[in-house]
């Protein structure tokens, strides 16, 4: 059964960080070995150089040679993994590269280093790796990361702990940045105040479907009355790496909801590093149609109209009885004229 269970045991992979800046990671003590510290940095024949990741443009069959630094905090020597994997952005935004139960497919093919080094209490080692660009490389980004790690084993579980840096590759050729936009649902959210507008929540995914690292920028448009009004707001897309996605969400104020509701999603990708020169750029758009009523204007229309009959048929039945009595008196005056005059009192007898 130890052994079945040994089998069985999970590779957790704790936090595969890969900061914008170098940072240390610090794994938990073990009751035999106090806990680690160590960063992973850029560096040159000397040590750290001050990057804090690496950037590099190249072409197809390129091999460039670079270097690490891996330093120790800790106070005993330390024998540390070194791993790259192809890099990817996680929901937050945050720079990341795939675990090690996951196998690269891009970026992180192309980093050979060595696999293990061993670093001396507060101590640093330079380590050199080289970058191969296959030959038939797709121009644009393709991102990776590389990192230096500690396994610590905890009864069955085996807990992975790295702390690395991203490696920004892109192979030079001709460059597509595009967004496509899909998923595009709206919500309308009516205010029960007949004086006040609501407003249509607008989601949808934007995907980055081009070969380089881009942002976007546009509007999304809502319009109601067949185009006769509608409002607008801002939209935006954060840094989205070739094949990521990210899910935006988005408020237009100042709808009615008065019927046919028309929104359109309108962005315009632009490369991450602002250079447009021989990119091909191609802006996305996608529409929805939603129908909705506005029932507090109604609910009022209905209660002014309720109110107007209401006084209408009060007023008729004022000028009713109004009628009535003007008819009744006459009845009566005409009544009283037929009857007998007393003697002694002539018809026009002022008394009368």
């Amino acid at each position: 059964m130890p052994r079945l269970t040994a089998v069985l045991a999970v590779l957790v992979a704790v936090l595969v960080t890969v900061p914008l800046a170098p940072s240390g990671a610090r794994a938990e003590p073990t009751p035999t070995a106090p806990a680690l510290t160590w960063a992973v940095q850029p560096a040159d024949e000397r040590g750290p150089d001050g990057r804090r990741w690496m950037e590099h443009t190249l072409n197809a069959g390129q091999v460039v040679t670079e270097r690490l630094a891996v330093r120790n905090f800790s106070d005993r020597p330390v024998v540390f993994s070194l791993k790259a994997a192809d890099g990817y952005l996680t929901d937050k935004g945050r720079f990341n590269m795939l675990p090690s139960s996951q196998e690269s497919v891009d970026g992180g093919t192309w980093i050979t280093v060595r696999e293990t080094v061993t670093v001396a209490a507060k101590g640093t080692a330079v380590v050199p790796f080289t970058i191969t660009v296959p030959h038939d490389a797709r121009p644009g980004d393709h991102p990776a990361g590389i990192a230096a790690t500690v396994t610590a084993s905890g009864g069955t579980v085996a807990v992975e702990s790295r702390v690395g840096f991203r490696v920004m590759m892109r192979v030079s050729g001709t460059i597509t940045a595009s967004l496509a936009v899909d998923g595009l649902t709206t919500t309308y959210r009516r205010s029960w105040n007949p004086f006040t507008p609501g407003s249509v929540e607008v989601r949808y995914t934007a995907g980055n479907d081009g070969s380089v690292a881009v942002t976007g920028a546009g509007a999304v448009t809502t319009g109601e009355l067949f185009g006769a009004t509608g409002h607008s707001t801002r939209a935006e897309v954060a840094e989205t790496l070739p094949g990521g996605t990210r899910e935006v969400a988005v408020q237009v104020d100042g709808i009615w909801g008065l019927g046919r509701l028309r929104t359109t999603v309108e962005l315009t990708p632009a490369p991450l590093d602002g250079d447009t020169g021989g990119a091909e750029i191609r802006p996305a758009t996608a529409t929805v149609t939603t129908w909705t009523l506005p029932w507090p204007q109604l609910l009022l229309a209905a209660l002014l109209a309720a109110l107007l009959l209401a006084a209408r048929t009060t007023a008729r039945r004022r000028r009713g009885r109004l009628t009535a009595l003007l008819a009744q008196a006459r009845a009566e005056g005409r009544a009283e004229a037929r009857e007998p005059t007393p003697a002694g009192r002539t018809p026009t007898d002022p008394t009368d």
